[in-house]
């Protein structure tokens, strides 16, 4: 089914498709339930049936089938598409990957070892096996996304591919948000996440979602490869996409996106695909254009909302506007920087072993009870030295891509997934299908065999 997709003469066909396929999602489940089986048992057989080449056919499974996760949360298909789709699916198939040959990356063997001894205990003594696999599933992904994507070679179109194959769900996300959401002119905005404007489901998450797909859709347009076909059309999804997540009053997963866009912008050196190296500073003013109508969506919903979304932005609360409450980092961060304290805090009285996974939300000072929004500090406080050791190690990794991503083929696209990923983890710690995915996909090495065939022919 994944190859119909990609070989199609149209792709606003299958833009149409899954658009439909979100909005029928908001009225029934069953309809997308059936979509994502008929996906997986038909790319299931692809991948199972080849002996070899199936690394790229893999791929584009699993950034296909995990993006299906924000979407399976809206409609309500658990248990037969589980909630934490994401999590289990990267796990299964980056699991399948590796038994099939593709582990290059060594290094992802030593980050899962550095986690299997924080899982053996619990200093709070009430983690259960539920607590444990939902803490431990995001690094553990992480790390096997090192072994299975690093070092892998993979052309720079089907790289490209893979890209467009990651939007389409969004694409669905985005139609259930728009459809499944009632008319702006009837929201009563306030100061805090809106789950209305996000489709009814979790705001933070549907952010990193729709940030995450402005960013996908600015970078193919950028690229000029296009997402619809229609280039005028792309820059309509990005704005709606821009638009929707700016009003679920959500920040991160918006600002995750303008980062990762600058970032790209910043690291480009082949705006016209013919290799031309240009200078950061003209590559950013060649997106005036598009930087000029991103602040006009934004200052339209800051209109619709009433002036509110720009005192989000500025951290603005209602006890700050009353002059009840100081606007301090810890209030701009909606808390964050308390749990990433007293998570730093547990880690210094337990430096070694930490306190054990799934342990630190019930034993913090002044945020327990908190879900862990920061995985840095998470890793730290319950894995202790190992845990540091893990952060050393993606860290290290990321600084690899940032220093490579010069000689090959889209290299900035490679830079900005990862510090994406990395931001991600500051806000929604690894409870979702982004951060292990992008760190993974950042790891790769494109290739550009139509040029290489040119200089050898020369």
């Amino acid at each position: 089914m994944i190859n119909y997709i990609l070989t199609a003469r149209t792709r606003v066909f299958w833009i149409v498709l899954h658009i439909l396929l979100g909005a029928v999602s908001i009225l029934t489940p069953w309809i997308l339930i059936g979509w994502f089986y008929l996906v997986m048992l038909t790319g299931g057989i692809s991948i199972i049936s080849k002996q070899r080449g199936s690394f790229v056919p893999i791929v584009y499974l699993i950034v296909y089938s995990t993006s299906f996760e924000l979407l399976a949360r809206m409609s309500g298909t658990s248990p037969f598409i589980p909630y934490e789709l994401g999590k289990y699916l990267l796990l299964l198939l980056l699991g399948f990957g590796i038994l099939k040959g593709y582990r290059k990356g060594n290094i992802g063997w030593l980050m899962v070892f550095l986690l299997l001894p924080a899982a053996l205990f619990d200093m709070s003594g009430e983690s259960t096996v539920r607590n444990i696999v939902f803490n431990l599933i995001g690094p553990v992904n992480v790390a096997l996304a090192v072994v299975f994507f690093r070092k892998q070679e993979i052309d720079k179109e089907n790289f490209v591919d893979s890209l467009r194959l990651l939007l389409y769900p969004l694409v669905s996300a985005l139609a259930f948000t728009v459809l499944g959401s009632p008319s702006l002119e009837e929201v009563e905005f306030t100061l805090g996440a809106n789950f209305e404007t996000s489709g009814g489901f979790g705001s933070n998450q549907v952010s990193t979602a729709l940030g995450l797909g402005a960013f996908l859709v600015f970078i193919l347009w950028r690229k000029r490869e296009s997402f619809s076909g229609y280039m005028w059309l792309d820059v309509v999804f990005m704005l709606l996409f821009a638009f929707r997540g700016l009003v679920t009053f959500s920040r991160g997963g918006m600002i995750g996106g303008a980062l990762g866009i600058i970032v790209f912008l910043l690291l480009d050196r082949d705006i016209s695909g013919e290799g031309r190296a240009i200078k950061p500073n003209k590559a950013i003013l060649t997106a005036i254009p598009v930087f000029i109508i991103l602040a006009v969506t934004f200052t339209y919903a800051n209109s619709v909302t009433g002036g509110l979304l720009s005192k989000r932005y500025q951290g603005e609360t209602p006890g700050t506007l009353a002059g009840r409450k100081e606007k301090t980092l810890n209030v701009i961060t909606s808390n964050r920087l308390q749990i990433f304290n007293d998570d730093l805090k547990l880690w210094k009285e337990h430096p070694v072993l930490g306190v054990g996974v799934g342990a630190s939300r019930k034993l913090r000072d002044k945020s327990e009870g908190f879900l862990s929004h920061i995985e840095i500090s998470r890793l730290l406080s319950e894995h202790g030295a190992l845990g540091l050791i893990y952060v050393l190690i993606l860290l290290k990794l990321g600084w690899e891509i940032l220093m490579r991503q010069k000689g090959m083929p889209y290299g900035a696209i490679l830079a900005s997934f990862y510090i994406i990923a990395l931001f991600t983890t500051f806000h929604a710690a690894m409870r979702t299908y982004v951060s292990p995915l992008l760190f993974g996909l950042s790891m790769l090495t494109i290739v550009d065999e139509g040029h290489d065939e040119l200089e050898n022919e020369s």
